[in-house]
């Protein structure tokens, strides 16, 4: 699939790493960006004033390579890529209008860092069964990378996973511009899953952080963490890679330290003393990591990897224990 001659890219979705994709796409000099946002007053305040009221209102938006649509049908017609940039717990509701006919021949990227809740299920996976989809047609855009620098145009790199490489390079293409540096890579299982624990260890340095540990605990976790991931990625997927590489290490890190975190800022509501409803009620974005710790729970029920963290986690979030007893259970077993 060639990108040389012009492309037409659905993004779905009206969030904050939505729309710097979008800035990050409008790079590009033969790009045209389909974008459906559920909020209708959004949508009214892009067309008339061109940038997102709701999130990062300073980037500027390009209105000769942005079309914004109400229909999820219409903004996904004629689409060679379809991004996927909604919460993983809303995917479903977002994409009810599409039937396998309107993604037909599409290539689906997923933005998503968290599994359908309740089905314990990749987005790459669902996507795949819900519509059609063929695997080496479906890509998955990690970190490490916060929208907020996006914004600001600093120095980013992003990792473009597929199961062949072919897709995730034509796509690393599309998201490569002056600030931002995009790498291909053909481990799709193990970035998606990767991205998805790191949500989870984000919130353990929140929580941390809350209840008032200081770096040096943070490093020994975040380190405790990384083997953690591995142990379960290594399990749900056999295959050699390189966890020391941006994809992984990488995303962990930025999620676990950055002030623009929202699982990490969820964590740290919640170490101090937040219940889980108060702390998502007064965050304005969704932390997936809440759904995550729920997800990777469950699944390792079926392959018994030793996820003291996750498990930690879990038992604050899902069991209503006290974060300070949690985390002196925890701090007995890091190393």
């Amino acid at each position: 699939m060639s990108f040389l001659n012009g492309t037409k890219i659905a993004v779905i979705g009206g969030g904050s790493w939505a729309t710097a994709l979008i800035k990050i796409l409008c790079e590009q000099n033969n790009v045209q960006i389909r974008w459906w946002l559920r909020n209708q007053k959004d949508i009214e305040h892009i067309r008339k004033y061109h940038h997102n009221p709701s999130y990062l209102s300073d980037v500027v938006l390009q209105p000769k390579k942005i079309k914004v649509f109400e229909k999820t049908t219409d903004a996904v017609k004629g689409a060679d890529y379809v991004i996927l940039a909604v919460p993983a717990a809303f995917i479903e509701e977002a994409l009810q209008d599409l039937s396998v006919k309107h993604l037909q021949g599409k290539r689906i990227v997923s933005a998503i860092k968290g599994m359908i809740p309740g089905q314990n299920i990749l987005i790459t996976d669902w996507a795949s069964e819900r519509f059609g989809i063929e695997l080496k047609d479906t890509c998955v855009i990690a970190g490490p990378c916060h929208a907020e620098e996006v914004a600001l145009e600093k120095q980013s790199y992003l990792s473009i996973a597929s199961t062949e490489c072919p897709a995730a390079e034509d796509f690393a293409k599309l998201m490569t511009c002056r600030y931002v540096a995009a790498n291909p890579l053909d481990d799709l299982y193990g970035v998606e899953y990767a991205a998805i624990m790191k949500n989870i260890i984000a919130l353990a340095c929140g929580i941390t952080h809350g209840l008032g540990y200081g770096d040096n605990f943070q490093a020994v976790l975040v380190s405790n963490a990384m083997q953690e991931i591995g142990n379960l990625v290594t399990a749900l997927d056999k295959r050699e890679r390189n966890l020391s590489s941006s994809a992984y290490l990488g995303d962990l890190l930025v999620t676990a330290y950055s002030q623009f975190s929202r699982n990490r800022l969820f964590g740290n509501m919640i170490g101090r003393g937040y219940s889980v409803k108060a702390a998502q009620l007064e965050m304005k974005m969704i932390a997936e990591g809440y759904y995550a710790t729920k997800s990777i729970y469950e699944i390792n029920k079926l392959y018994h990897v030793n996820l003291p963290i996750t498990h930690a986690v879990y038992r604050i979030l899902y069991e209503e224990q006290a974060p300070g007893m949690v985390m002196d259970d925890l701090k007995k077993v890091l190393k």
